[in-house]
């Protein structure tokens, strides 16, 4: 008699499907698990706490592993800013807050850190007057890490003709003392015999914007030793601007007077609110090998850059504002937009004139990386009414030229040579004052 097959393959499965049943359960748990107990992400750790003081404001800089998620508001009677940042534990840098603002800042008396609630550090700003505070992220650039910025700009500013007008009274005061020093232990450079007197008091008053390149956030160009650009560029104009006050019928101000970040449309700005009649930026060249050398000088270029090196230094320097920091929904129209207008190409020209007064007195005391002014889209340079140069006052990471920017002899040198192009430039060409495309308030 027939007997039927067991169909066992329907009641016990083959040992191939009980092996992917069972891989399929296991993954079915673990996304499971995943969904009920999720993997928390690393709190964003603070890197450091950076304080800039400067007249014409504080910045605080919070660098972290991640972006800091941040409220902020104003307190008054007293002036007081609150920053609360989530997630962060109050250990490592926000444990040593106090210690970071000096008796001498013009706008924080005290800064102290405390948990607000859990998960919550608490900044509170003490301030010293009343402030307009801005406080933005900035993404990771070069070396730097996330930024959160606090700058505390104050509510009433300065008066920039005041200052000016205070600057070279200070500097004639210190002038004296100044000059005692430069004597103690070497001779002092003095400006050239054929160098044209323009500092007669029947002559016009040449009001001179000098930019020490960099500052703050932004250190510039690093040389082999460690020194900074900002600086060497910081001494060189120091010196440039007491100079310049000592003449009868010239006066400087400065875009920075210490240690501080001013952005490049900034510069610009305040080049432009004190009626200034020339723009001299001060740098110290870097390049890619650390064999070049020389001094340069630098105008602005209605087509294009010179030469390739000249294009590669603008963009550089241009790049100043996204080291430095800079809230980028905040610009400037002479920067944004072209004004190669007749006023532009004339203010150009006057540039050139002035940049070859200026090398040819350079060449005096450095060797000279191209012997004639050189032209590039310096964002620096863009005042439409204002003759405007940038001087690479030598190479800082060649190590031989990085020793003489260290030298005071040599920055004292620099500083008398772009005085005494200055000079000739003033003697010849009196009249080249700015010709008006807006209100120097703008």
């Amino acid at each position: 008699m027939f007997k039927p097959v067991r169909a066992t393959y329907l009641t016990e499965p083959l040992p191939q499907v009980r092996q992917l049943r069972r891989r399929f359960l296991q993954m079915a748990g673990a996304s499971l698990l995943l969904t009920v107990h999720p993997v928390r992400a690393a709190a964003p750790a603070i890197l450091s706490v950076r304080v800039w003081p400067g007249s014409d404001y504080t910045r605080v800089t919070l660098e972290s592993s991640t972006p800091l998620d941040y409220k902020s508001f104003s307190v008054k009677d007293p002036e007081r800013l609150v920053l609360d940042i989530d997630g962060v534990d109050l250990t490592g840098p926000l444990t040593q807050l106090a210690g970071k603002v000096n008796e001498s800042d013009p706008y924080i008396k005290l800064l102290r850190a405390g948990k607000n609630k859990p998960g919550t550090v608490r900044l509170v700003f003490e301030l010293k007057v009343s402030v307009k505070p801005q406080v933005f992220r900035l993404q990771p650039i070069g070396e730097y890490g996330n930024r959160l910025v606090v700058d505390l700009y104050p509510e009433n500013p300065a008066d920039p003709l005041l200052a000016l007008l205070q600057d070279k009274q200070q500097d004639a005061a210190a002038a004296p003392a100044e000059d005692a020093r430069a004597q103690n232990g070497r001779k002092q450079a003095t400006p050239d015999d054929d160098v044209p007197d323009a500092s007669a008091n029947k002559g016009p008053i040449f009001t001179v914007m000098i930019d020490p390149g960099h500052g703050g956030e932004d250190p510039g160009a690093i040389g082999s030793r460690g020194t900074h650009e900002k600086a060497i560029t910081l001494a060189i104009g120091k010196r440039l601007r007491q100079l310049i006050n000592e003449q009868p019928n010239m006066r400087a101000s400065m875009t920075r007077d210490a240690d501080f970040f001013v952005p490049l449309a900034d510069r610009v700005r305040k080049a432009r609110r004190i009626n200034a009649d020339l723009f001299i930026s001060i740098h110290a060249d870097a390049f890619l090998t650390p064999t070049a050398k020389g001094s340069s000088v630098f105008a602005l270029s209605e087509n294009g850059a010179s030469s390739t090196a000249a294009k590669w230094l603008a963009k550089k320097e241009n790049e100043a504002d996204q080291v430095g920091g800079v809230r980028m929904s905040v610009g400037d129209p002479y920067l944004k937009r072209t004004l190669f207008d007749l006023t532009q190409t004339a203010t150009i020209s006057d540039s050139l004139k002035l940049g070859n007064s200026v090398l040819g007195e350079i060449g005096g005391i450095n060797r000279l990386h191209k012997g004639a002014v050189e032209q590039a889209s310096f964002a620096v340079l863009k005042a439409p009414d204002i003759p405007s140069i940038l001087v690479e006052t030598a190479f800082i990471s060649n190590p031989d030229e990085e020793a003489k920017l260290l030298d005071e002899a040599y920055q004292d040198k620099m500083a008398r040579a772009i005085l005494n192009g200055i000079r000739k430039f003033a003697a010849k060409n009196p009249t080249a004052v700015k010709l008006k495309v807006a209100s120097a308030s703008s």
